[in-house]
């Protein structure tokens, strides 16, 4: 689903507190992704983009466009209770969020909890 559909589909997400677990995630195939929690329904989730092109203005200055939200791909990966179970559950994943496949030590971390 998209992150439009996320949020609409539970009105709770977006008046929900997120707390942001690492922007630059990686999987086998080199794609990036952001971790985030939303506090009120407890739910992890990875948003993937595509990469954002960087673009021109007519003065020379570079920017990043917005993004189209129907590119912006969210997938629940579980449901933790409260901020305590997720320290426990993700303990280590500074260290591996940006490593190359970092998400499938989240998956698996995620697999045994």
């Amino acid at each position: 689903m998209n992150i439009e559909e996320f949020y609409d589909a539970d009105p709770r997400r977006r008046s929900s507190d997120e707390i942001n677990l690492g922007r630059d995630w990686v999987d086998s195939s080199g794609h990036r992704y952001e971790l985030n929690w939303v506090v009120d329904t407890g739910e992890l989730y990875l948003m993937a983009e595509p990469s954002e092109p960087v673009e021109m203005d007519p003065l020379g200055d570079s920017y990043v466009p917005d993004m189209p939200v129907d590119l912006i791909d969210v997938d629940v990966l579980a449901t933790i209770a409260d901020r305590a179970e997720l320290d426990r559950v993700l303990t280590g994943w500074e260290r591996v969020a940006e490593e190359p496949d970092g998400v499938a030590w989240l998956r698996e971390r995620l697999s045994g909890a």
